[in-house]
């Protein structure tokens, strides 16, 4: 059964707000990198967006296709390096994601492809812990949870997909981390907060449509 819950809210997005075109066209090329990659074939891409040689996180996930079940998920939280060039590399990684089987060309027409355009995460300021929950939003905000080196990232559609509230997704992005799942209740943990827009393939090569989550009060 579908569980996204679709509608556009484009004020998220602040400063790093792309049109359905470059979207679109994010997508394409993660697809093609996607499909030279596993084949061996020599990757290049040429005449993208002026946009895409600023500096943006973003992360490429690989669905299966039609159960839409996770196949592989790599990208940048933090913008360090040109958008272009963080969509080819996290299409490659999505490839050999160190959590399945490296992607192989017989599966590349059961397969859809998104990219998750990102805002620069945010650290989230609160007096004491028990505060993140009223700091967050389910379907709007991502989340980074950070303790000495351990680090762990979990998009916004995550909580959406899995119906979680939103302690259940601080504990989740913790365990992500690597930390135990009340870590965010520790004052040493820090955890920030970023948007994304999402555009999305709805069919192996076929349509792709911005898919920004509804705003939730879970």
């Amino acid at each position: 059964m579908q569980k996204h819950i679709f509608f556009l809210y484009p004020l998220w997005f602040g400063e790093l707000l792309f049109s359905k075109e470059e979207g679109k066209f994010a997508v394409k090329i993660a697809r093609n990198v996607i499909e030279k990659y596993v084949k061996d074939e020599e990757i290049t891409v040429k005449d993208y967006p002026e946009s895409f040689t600023k500096k943006s996180g973003v992360f490429v996930t690989i669905n299966t296709y039609p159960k839409k079940e996770l196949r592989g998920c790599i990208g940048y939280p933090e913008p360090v390096m040109r958008l272009i060039d963080a969509i080819i590399d996290s299409a490659k990684n999505a490839c050999q994601d160190p959590r399945f089987r490296h992607l192989e060309e017989n599966e590349l027409n059961s397969i859809v492809v998104e990219v998750s355009l990102l805002t620069k995460p945010e650290l989230i300021k609160i007096d004491k812990p028990k505060d993140y929950p009223e700091k967050i939003k389910i379907g709007r905000d991502g989340l980074i949870a950070e303790a000495g080196f351990y680090r762990g990232l979990l998009l916004p559609q995550v909580p959406v997909e899995q119906e979680w509230d939103k302690e259940t997704f601080l504990s989740h992005t913790c365990i992500k981390a690597g930390l135990m799942p009340d870590a965010w209740l520790s004052q040493r943990t820090k955890i920030y907060s970023f948007q994304a827009q999402v555009f999305s393939e709805q069919s192996p090569n076929g349509e792709i449509i911005e898919t920004t989550l509804e705003q939730q009060d879970l």
